[in-house]
């Protein structure tokens, strides 16, 4: 992956290291396992509007369903499939009429995942070690006898035995799998502990590549995906604002950002229709975004303390990060009005809308935004327009806010 050219003078401090990454792919999982959020399911006009966009925005790989899983399914599998630019996958078991599916789906990629936890293997599986190795190699045969791309996919792979885990890894890479992921499926895994057993299974796939899917039951997926990548993997699953099983996935936009700004790495993807993707998935998934969310929350790039304000207002590097902007995420950057609001956001707000206050009108305006804001109150534009007026402000024109 190229590397472009710093925006801003990267961390005059103590993170100004930026090379610890140079490949990175990412393989969006929303229509599959974010469709697996409880109380989620996308129709198929939905799948077909989704893929578009994220085929739109450059996205490496699209994970577009489980195809066996039902008609409707391989239908829309199938027809993403054919209208999609970049490369459509589909998930399989290490079952025959599973990879069969995906393989008349016509997908460019075959995703068959067994488990290999002794847990899972025992309670879930009901299957041995020796077992589920056979299965594996054997489904990664069939799929690379086809002429396709495959991953396989060792499921909780963050809690099983790490001799097993690098002889399945071993086997399936000697059989032919082009890629093999790594999921923290249960979501347990740290980001030093992910990045040495990510280092130890690029060592044992020679000559695959390495990808990883983690899981955020404990707030830690995105961190781990980047420890990851710097660990060797070249590619992530995500998920649209880290929706999916339980607390969900790492999240497409945390991820593809923080390659992009932390790490200076080109992706490739067109970060400025994240916010659009965000809300698609919002609306058509029905999982609220936090207003608190990275990168989309409607939080993310709006400002109400006085000090942080002002000091925006004169460079918006002094509170922001920087190095991630909200144009280049298709947001836009919001001064709040509330209790712990100052003179400078008031000033610049009465502006936008037509106002030419005094300072000592400023101060009277602002006192009643934060007493109005004390008592939990929105202080909205209307409201501030109410307090300039009443306050006597002089406005030259009428602005629609």
């Amino acid at each position: 992956m190229r590397r472009t050219p710093r925006r801003i003078e990267f961390f005059q401090g103590t993170l100004d290291s930026t090379s610890e990454i140079a490949d990175a792919r990412i393989f969006d999982t929303t229509l599959r396992d974010g469709e697996q959020t409880p109380r989620t399911s996308f129709s198929y006009e939905d799948k077909r509007e989704i893929a578009a966009l994220l085929d739109e925005m450059g996205t490496h790989v699209i994970e577009a369903g489980f195809p066996v899983n039902s008609d409707a399914e391989f239908e829309a599998v199938r027809d993403i499939t054919a209208a999609s630019s970049t490369t459509v996958c589909g998930l399989a078991r290490v079952v025959e009429q599973d990879i069969e599916a995906a393989l008349d789906a016509g997908v460019d990629m075959v995703h068959v995942f067994v488990s290999t936890s002794d847990v899972q293997l025992a309670d879930s599986m009901h299957a041995t070690r020796e077992e589920a190795q056979q299965r594996a190699v054997e489904s990664v045969e069939r799929v690379k006898e086809a002429g396709v791309e495959c991953m396989f996919s060792p499921m909780d792979a963050t809690r099983t035995d790490e001799g097993f885990l690098l002889d399945i890894v071993g086997a399936t890479t000697e059989a032919g799998a082009d890629w093999i992921n790594i999921p923290d499926t249960t979501g347990v895994a740290t980001p030093t502990r992910m990045a040495k057993l990510v280092a130890k299974v690029v060592d044992a796939a020679e000559g695959a590549r390495v990808d990883v899917h983690t899981h955020d039951d404990f707030g830690l997926a995105g961190a781990n995906a980047l420890a990851g990548f710097e660990a060797g993997a070249s590619q992530a699953q995500v998920s649209v604002n880290g929706i999916g099983e339980r607390a969900g996935n790492a999240a497409y936009e945390e991820v593809v950002m923080a390659l992009r700004s932390l790490y200076d790495v080109e992706t490739g993807i067109d970060t400025t229709k994240i916010t659009e993707l965000s809300r698609m998935i919002e609306e058509k998934s029905d999982v609220p975004v936090p207003g608190n969310k990275p990168v989309v929350g409607a939080n993310a790039f709006s400002h109400e303390s006085g000090i942080h304000a002002a000091g925006v207002i004169e460079n918006s590097d002094t509170f922001e990060p920087g190095v991630m902007t909200p144009e280049m995420v298709g947001a836009k950057r919001e001064l709040v009005l509330g209790k712990h609001t100052g003179q400078h956001s008031v000033r610049e707000r009465l502006k936008e809308v037509g106002f030419e206050p005094t300072d000592e009108e400023v101060r009277e305006v602002t006192r009643r935004v934060k007493d109005f804001g004390a008592e939990k109150q929105r202080v909205t534009m209307e409201e501030l327009k109410k307090f300039a007026r009443e306050v006597g402000v002089d406005q030259v024109e009428e602005v629609r806010a």
